[in-house]
């Protein structure tokens, strides 16, 4: 099952309101289980060249199912997979693109956001999971 309607809209609230609660304009995307676009908004202000980030990070979590920055390991000097960041169109291997989970631990969706310091990025990415915590 994919990520809903109604999910995106309250992923996506969540992550707004903690963005403005940090005051960091943010890049928001939201991806379902097959990594296409389901939402997007830029924040006023937000800058305009993290639009592709966001979107980059909300599909590298929905591709491979883990948060971005868990694979910086494979790519950076002496990881084990050089160059894997350039696959796929262009992954993201830093803090800011987090898998969305059901309540069975299926992936149903990604969010990705940027705009901000990757720590932010991670704390409003953070935010719209959280607002989705599925009860086994």
């Amino acid at each position: 099952m994919s990520i809903t309607d109604a999910q995106v809209a309250a992923a996506m609230a969540a992550a707004i309101s903690e963005a403005t609660a940090i005051a960091v304009p943010m890049n928001i995307a939201i991806y379902d289980d097959g990594a296409n676009l389901k939402a997007f908004t830029r924040m006023d202000g937000a800058l305009l060249g993290s639009a592709d980030i966001a979107m980059n990070k909300a599909r590298t979590a929905a591709l491979f199912g883990f948060n971005t920055e868990a694979l910086y390991d494979f790519v950076k000097p002496g990881g084990t997979s050089p160059g894997f960041d350039r696959t796929n169109g262009g992954l993201i291997v830093f803090a800011g693109g987090i898998p969305i989970r059901d309540a069975a631990g299926e992936l149903i969706g990604a969010v990705g956001v940027s705009g901000g310091a990757v720590a932010q990025d991670y704390q409003v990415a953070e935010a719209a999971v959280a607002s989705l915590q599925f009860q086994p």
